[in-house]
């Protein structure tokens, strides 16, 4: 679904991303990990076709991104960014109303009245009953469930999120978590999150990629790659792995920060 070959981005004289390169398979879901500004959040936007890199390719269903219209693109990738610009008296509906421009076009946005797939985005997400709430007046749990329902309502096989997780609450967190795992499955959606939490993404991700200094550390399935010692070389600390009694899947705690 997703082939990123030998990407490189450049702020200036720093590089960024180093010939990074990462194929998503379809229905699968990727976790990027890694420290601050080691170019995960980065590389979600040039898969988004929001950054040109300076080399390198990407290509979504096998076409490069750099031949596609930003609409096209937006028909094959959605994307929920960390946070929202202001959106001062919209309603839920209004702000999932925008996610159909790709597919309705400007004319098609001047019409009034949500069309089936802005319906089903806020029924699979559970704000259908917040739709006249102004986005505004919501919870931060509630917030995050109408960006969501923004970005499926564009209707393209591909998710991409950075840190949906990002100022919830532990519950609200795991609700978000679930709500894209079900999503996944019952849509066949392709997900790649930027994702802080280590134990999150291996709990929720198919496949995870670690990436340190803006280049790939190791990737592979969380059981394979999530040891001591990928805490240690990717997020600097020491700290502990197992497997969850529940769940099966790798577990973290960290003792102290790596001398």
């Amino acid at each position: 679904m997703i082939e990123a070959e030998d990407i490189t981005v450049r702020f200036g004289s720093r590089t960024v991303l180093d010939e990074v390169s990462v194929t998503v398979e379809r229905g699968e879901w990727l976790a990027l990990v890694g420290r601050n500004g080691c170019g995960k959040s980065t590389l979600l936007r040039v898969l988004a076709g929001l950054l040109p890199p300076a080399d390198g390719v990407v290509r979504i269903q096998g076409d490069p991104l750099k031949s596609l219209s930003r609409r096209e693109i937006a028909r094959r990738v959605a994307i929920l960014s960390q946070s929202m610009p202001p959106v001062g008296a919209m309603t839920v509906s209004q702000l999932v109303r925008q996610g159909r421009y790709a597919v309705r076009g400007p004319l098609g946005m001047l019409g009034n009245g949500q069309d089936a797939a802005e319906r089903t985005a806020m029924a699979d997400t559970a704000v259908l009953d917040l739709a006249d709430a102004q986005v505004d007046h919501l919870s931060g749990g509630e917030r995050q469930r109408a960006r969501l329902a923004l970005a499926l309502a564009q209707d393209a096989p591909v998710l991409l999120l950075d840190e949906p997780t990002t100022y919830l609450d532990v519950r609200h967190q795991l609700e978000v978590l679930e709500l894209v795992r079900r999503l996944q499955r019952e849509r066949g959606l392709t997900v790649v999150t930027v994702l802080h939490d280590l134990s999150q993404a291996a709990r929720y991700a198919d496949r995870i990629v670690a990436l340190r200094d803006g280049v790939v550390h190791t990737q592979g399935p969380a059981d394979e790659v999530v040891d001591a010692g990928l805490l240690h070389a990717v997020f600097g600390v020491k700290g502990r792995v197992w497997l969850d009694d529940l769940t099966g899947k790798p577990m973290c705690s960290y003792d102290a920060a790596s001398s």
